[in-house]
């Protein structure tokens, strides 16, 4: 075929950074759960790896708010994101974007980042659990490899209060009326008067493991869900001698809420400890674009030096997980201590994640 007739692919590819996009839709998945859709105005392909999350900014009641949310569609619908949100009651941001985003609206999100994929630990025969929307991940990750055709054998439990609960319920029947060897196990606590369920009820416990995936210290498990559910699976699972190399969890650390407070601590605490201390074993750190430098401690990090300054860089996670205080270092050394949100190309490039790292020497960032 003569290229001639082959058309540029003019798009760009999305890489770790801050991009702002628009939503498109707004699907509501239950009573209290909605699906956000995402686009760029202009062409961008959205690739990432399945069970990966972004971070929104946003703007709420005046103040400066980073959240974190999985995506949970597939990269095999290259042209969109989107992120599944429940209402929580007094949640700040999840009750901001149920009452708030509409089709149309335009925020700016940082990533992809995030060690809990699929990609990075593929295997012949998986266990995805999840409990309430911890879903999102490992809907992510059962799409891919459902729209991929994937040879890979899945058993998918999910666990949910109710079935009015139970997120993407007809399109998970979908996937386990196609696909010979995905199968779909749910588990609901109870049900209201009315409702027909013929499903497991109750918990997930050692004994409906065993009867949905009797094979399960075989497979490569994949989990996320509210913190006692996990730690119930964990423990579950160590009880019955499983390599727990082979199990991979999703979880966030606790964003501030009040930016400003939170320096103010940052900056008592460490006067206190900088006082304690001879000039000889403190360490410098500049921040080239205001001119602005500060003497701190041993093991405190490049984003605690920016706080003590009032400088805010946006962040998170605070462990290292999500990317959002992502800066360049232009000078000096640091320890960086993270839990993904970071790739090796950005490393190479002199960024660090603030949160994160230690300086060992003076160090000057470019902020």
């Amino acid at each position: 075929m003569s290229n001639e007739f082959i058309s540029p692919l003019n798009t760009q590819m999305w890489n770790n950074g801050r991009h702002l996009l628009r939503c498109v839709k707004v699907i509501q998945e239950t009573w209290d759960v909605r699906t956000f859709c995402f686009m760029a105005d202009q062409p961008l392909f959205f690739f990432f790896k399945p069970g990966q999350f972004i971070t929104l900014e946003l703007e709420i009641d005046g103040v400066n708010v980073m959240r974190s949310y999985t995506i949970s569609s597939s990269p095999s619908v290259p042209y969109s994101i989107s992120i599944t949100v429940k209402r929580v009651p007094g949640g700040k941001v999840s009750n901001w974007l149920h009452d708030n985003l509409r089709e149309g609206d335009s925020i700016p999100v940082h990533g992809p980042v995030g060690l809990f994929n699929i990609i990075d630990f593929p295997a012949d025969k998986v266990l995805f659990l999840s409990g309430g929307v911890g879903i999102t991940p490992v809907m992510s990750m059962a799409r891919w490899l459902f729209d991929t055709n994937a040879n890979t054998d899945v058993i998918f439990v999910h666990s949910a209060r109710t079935p009015q609960d139970i997120i993407y319920h007809r399109e998970l029947t979908h996937m386990d009326s196609r696909v010979r060897h995905f199968t779909i196990n749910l588990i609901c606590e109870s049900y209201n008067i009315g409702d027909s369920w013929a499903g497991y009820r109750g918990f997930l416990d050692e004994a409906k493991m065993r009867m949905m995936a009797p094979d399960f210290m075989e497979r490569e498990i994949f989990c996320c869900g509210p913190t006692p559910y996990m730690k119930a699976v964990k423990a579950m699972l160590k009880a019955n001698g499983f390599d727990m190399r082979r199990y991979h969890e999703e979880s966030f650390g606790a964003t501030p809420v009040d930016a400003k407070e939170d320096a103010i601590e940052l900056a008592k605490q460490a006067q206190d400890a900088v006082e304690e201390l001879d000039a000889s074993e403190l360490f410098t750190v500049e921040f080239s674009k205001t001119g602005k430098s500060v003497r701190i401690a041993p093991g405190e990090t490049v984003h605690s030096a920016a706080a003590q300054l009032g400088l805010h860089i946006p962040k998170a996670c605070g462990m290292g997980i999500c990317g959002t205080c992502m800066v360049q270092k232009l000078q000096g050394d640091v320890e960086m201590n993270h839990n993904g949100g970071i790739t090796d190309e950005d490393e190479e490039d002199g960024m660090i994640l603030t949160c994160c790292s230690v300086p060992t020497s003076d160090v000057v960032m470019d902020y």
